[in-house]
């Protein structure tokens, strides 16, 4: 199709009717709105006829003359609205017009200095990229900006050991690029933090980390309460912070994340809605924290996850809700734990709210020291129990379904469990 036999819609224009034409209908609409006017009035009057005039007076000539005045008068007025309102329209579509290409040209150079060199420059771009996605004037648009801070932690990162001969991890411009990254997290959280119907909230938006490398930074108090996250295959490192973050209704995917080095805290944290996926996670190193986190709802998902080094603590976290109304599944079915310390001491779990069915414990440490299980509330059926120890001393409440051997048969191999939770031993 060719520009000159394009339409206005095709050319994404302002739409208006030929001028004729509304002026056609908007006399129409006037003389439509003038006689059902006159003739509500002649009713209303109970008007029976028109008396008439054989000759006309001075006075009817008078009023006649003005009437068609008037006629003229109310003719140009509408011509003149139909004007105003046309070139209103037009001005509003020009204004939105300058104010999309200003977005355009704040935008090309907000990413422009993402590109450059200095990490002076690069900084200045985040932050004029993060105070365009707070004026953007509509959701794409924001969304848009978000989704290149996004992509600035996906690219490329030094890894850990850098090859003989290149630049060292603690070099000067390694620092800086450093710096850049946190400044990106750092400005996610805190729009994060926002109430929701803050102009500036960012809450209910997409966030892709997938591979990203986080080597530092805080989330903490973040609030994930729509929108889909994903920090799969991403890499933890340093000390990452998502204390006190909340999430309440998001999609949010840890699927194949490496918590390999450093620490990362959920302390606090709340899981109240939607769904959390640590599927197939990898704890390899470090510390991961869960500490007095609190799951009432939704789906958390440890499904393959893979324990094999570092310490992994839940230690009083509450796996519960009120009475009758806990729906949500904590999952660590098929997880292989076969050289971490994971720390459930002192947590909760009410009906229902822990799966470790199928789950593999080799090696390491698993403690549930003083947790506390309401009565099916935790599935260890058909997990196998092959090295490492797995302790129970001082639970309170109902043993979990496929924990303790049938037939009066002692526990496995490493699992301690607590005297009240043993069959009694039969009298002969």
């Amino acid at each position: 199709m060719s520009r000159q036999s394009r339409s206005p819609k095709d050319r994404g224009g302002l739409r208006l009717w030929p001028v004729g034409s509304v002026l056609a209908l908007t006399f129409l609409a006037s003389l439509v709105v003038a006689a059902a006017v006159f003739f509500t009035g002649w009713d209303l009057l109970g008007a029976r006829g028109i008396e008439r005039e054989r000759r006309l007076t001075s006075k009817t000539v008078f009023e006649l003359v003005k009437l068609s005045f008037g006629v003229v008068a109310g003719s140009g007025a509408l011509v003149a609205l139909v004007v105003a309102y046309r070139r209103q329209r037009v001005d509003e579509d020009g204004a939105r017009r300058d104010a999309t290409r200003l977005h355009t040209e704040r935008f090309t150079g907000a990413v422009g200095q993402l590109g450059e060199e200095p990490a002076a420059v690069r900084l200045g771009g985040v932050h004029a990229l993060a105070g365009l996605a707070d004026d953007a004037p509509d959701r794409s648009r924001r969304q848009t900006c978000i989704d290149v801070l996004c992509a600035y932690l996906r690219l490329p990162y030094p890894p850990e050991d850098t090859p003989e001969g290149t630049e060292p991890r603690s070099s000067h411009r390694h620092l800086g690029l450093h710096e850049v990254r946190r400044t990106v997290v750092r400005l996610i959280r805190d729009r994060l933090r926002l109430p929701r119907d803050h102009p500036h909230s960012w809450q209910g938006y997409d966030f892709d980390f997938t591979g990203a490398v986080l080597d530092g930074g805080s989330l903490d108090h973040a609030e994930f309460s729509g929108g889909t996250v994903s920090f799969d295959d991403a890499v933890f490192r340093g000390t990452v912070v998502l204390n006190g973050a909340r999430f309440c209704g998001s999609t949010v995917n840890f699927t194949g994340a490496r918590f390999a080095d450093g620490t990362t805290t959920f302390n606090g944290a709340r899981f109240s809605g939607g769904r959390v996926s640590f599927d197939g996670a990898r704890f390899c190193g470090g510390t991961v924290g869960f500490g007095a986190a609190l799951f009432t709802g939704g789906t958390v998902s440890f499904k393959g996850a893979h324990f094999s080094g570092g310490a992994v603590s839940f230690r009083s976290a509450q796996f519960s809700g009120d009475p009758g109304s806990f729906r949500g599944t904590v999952s660590f079915h098929g997880a292989r734990f076969c050289g971490a310390a994971v720390d459930f001491d002192r947590a909760g779990f009410a009906r229902g709210a822990l799966d470790l069915g199928s789950a593999c414990f080799s090696a390491g440490a698993v403690a549930f020291t003083g947790a506390r299980f309401a009565d099916g509330s935790a599935d260890f059926t058909r997990a196998t129990f092959s090295g490492g120890a797995v302790g129970f001393s001082q639970a309170q409440g109902a043993a979990p379904a496929g924990l303790v051997p049938p037939n009066g048969r002692p526990a496995p191999t490493g699992v301690r469990l607590p005297d009240s939770w043993l069959p009694a031993p039969r009298r002969p």
